[in-house]
């Protein structure tokens, strides 16, 4: 006779069931008790001593955690995380502090269920390296739009396969530069492609319609997740993210009310907070006591790099012709000061701005403007005006150094600004580059508005205009940002989903 305790021994270790034994119903029993993590893990907003970690459980659970210096976690911290419940759609998320000397950190974690302290999850297991203290080599990768324009998970075609490329860079963090989500855009069981193969969609119930209610934004952000490469970068790679239109409504502004007949509920204030709650609950992002819901905010990343993440959806005024003289906004005059300040206050030689648009690029909303440029090429009007008050304080304030990193136009880019160009000339020269989609329909490319002097240095879109190209026909694309820890030389790395390099600029920093 084979005592209880060998009996779960033997059942973990064949992974088998015991026959028709006498044990074998208990084991059953016991595995129907036992919580499952159905999203994997991740991490991020990661600082020199602590990192945000995220899960998800499919019952009410407590989020348990083990944290340690070696991936046998041997001296490993136990931590009890929150509990995950139905409120926030079984997510849990643990800011983990005192990891102060630590360069990587390995972390495991399970889920015990609420009331049944012994119906335990089997563990997921990750892992983050920590912003440095001192100077060393630092590599990320930036990108956006995930599951844009009806192109979903196919399986028979690896996936969404970017994600797994990035992986393979090793970075230290990924950028994500928003659209995380389309949560306007269902999807088809299948499409018919140009060269008459079929593309085919895993869709679930929430990728069948647009996006209304809470749990149709939360159901955006699962969907994602039920893809085995983004998982595998998120289980390795801390993300810091951002996020656009797409997780709401395309190109959507703050008292808009839709006139689309696929939305029963047309105010998209209220859309707009549904979806922030959701983007909130899906991503692993510390929110501060004084501003919970707030998404700019800066990681500084050790001497050579701090970077400054924009929100450039919440305070912006009405899509128009934007060449209004005054008044017009995208980032607001609080984010606005605040960036500022920040910038005059960092101490790190590469100023990273990510921003979820680009600065000279002309995007449409119909016959209005969605972004910054106004198409005009003159003196600054509307939400340039934004961008003129921030270039100039950059210039006034003499802060060097300083990169913008963008996405939201499906395909990449390589933009040089100089004032000997400019309409406006109260500004120092700087790069602007752009990537992505990471998963989404390929277009381009755009035009580009004089008044801040931009040049196209390189871009690659898809050929003769053609439009929203699947992912299969090759024009996914991601950045790749390359620190030296000694020289602090950064070269920049545009990259395909292959990760063939298409375009490589490289910055020597501008010393005081």
């Amino acid at each position: 006779m084979l005592t209880r305790r060998q009996v779960l021994e033997l059942g973990v270790q064949s992974g088998v069931a015991l026959g028709a034994t006498l044990a074998a119903p208990g084991i059953v029993l016991a595995e129907k008790r036992r919580p499952l993590i159905t999203s994997g893990l991740m991490s991020g907003d990661i600082l020199t001593d602590r990192a945000m970690i995220w899960s998800r459980v499919d019952r009410p659970a407590r989020m348990l955690l083990e944290v340690a210096d070696n991936p046998e976690f041997r001296n490993a911290r136990q931590l009890r995380g929150p509990d995950a419940l139905p409120v926030q759609d079984l997510t849990a998320r643990l800011d983990v502090t005192g990891l102060d000397g630590m360069d990587r950190v390995f972390y495991r974690v399970r889920f015990a269920a609420l009331g049944d302290h012994r119906a335990v999850s089997e563990p997921v297991t990750g892992q983050l390296r920590l912003a440095p203290s001192d100077r060393r080599d630092v590599r990320f990768v930036w990108s956006g739009d995930t599951v844009g324009q009806g192109w979903g998970i196919d399986e028979s075609r690896g996936g969404m396969t970017t994600y797994a490329t990035m992986r393979e860079q090793s970075p230290d963090f990924f950028i994500h530069s928003g659209d995380t989500v389309y949560a306007d855009g269902p999807l088809k069981e299948s499409v018919e492609l140009a060269d008459g193969s079929t593309w085919r969609n895993l869709v679930t119930p929430a990728k069948r319609k647009v996006a209304e209610t809470l749990d149709e934004y939360r159901g955006q952000h699962a969907y994602n997740l039920l893809d085995a490469n983004v998982r595998q970068l998120n289980a390795e790679v801390p993300m810091l993210a951002q996020w656009d239109d797409h997780e709401t409504v395309n190109n959507w502004y703050p008292g808009e009310v839709l006139d689309d007949p696929r939305y029963t509920e047309t105010n998209v204030s209220l859309l707009s907070a549904r979806a922030r709650r959701a983007f909130l609950e899906y991503m692993p992002m510390r929110q501060q006591p004084d501003a919970p819901q707030r998404i700019y905010r800066r990681f500084p990343y050790g001497p050579g790099i701090e970077v400054f993440m924009l929100d450039m959806r919440t305070f912006r005024s009405a899509n128009d012709a934007n060449q209004q003289p005054e008044g017009a906004t995208l980032l607001g005059q609080q984010q606005i000061d605040w960036l500022i300040d920040s910038l005059k206050r960092s101490t790190a030689t590469w100023k990273i701005i990510a921003s979820d648009m680009p600065v000279g690029l002309m995007v449409a909303d119909g016959d209005n403007a969605e972004a910054v440029a106004n198409g005009d090429g003159g003196r600054p009007l509307g939400r340039e005006q934004e961008i003129a008050r921030l270039l100039e304080a950059i210039r006034d304030h003499d802060i060097r150094n300083v990169v913008w990193f963008t996405a939201d136009v499906h395909y990449t880019a390589a933009h040089h600004y100089s004032p000997e160009r400019a309409a406006f000339k109260n500004f120092r020269p700087f790069w602007e580059f752009v990537s992505g989609p990471l998963h989404a329909g390929t277009f381009g490319p755009n035009t580009l508005d004089d008044t801040f002097g931009p040049e196209v240095v390189f871009q690659k879109a898809p050929p003769d205009g053609q439009a929203n190209l699947p992912p299969s026909a090759g024009y996914q694309f991601f950045g790749q940002v390359d620190l030296e820890g000694e020289s602090e030389t950064l070269t920049v790395t545009l990259k395909d989903a292959a990760g063939e390099a298409l375009f490589r600029q490289e910055l020597k920093p501008e010393r005081s």
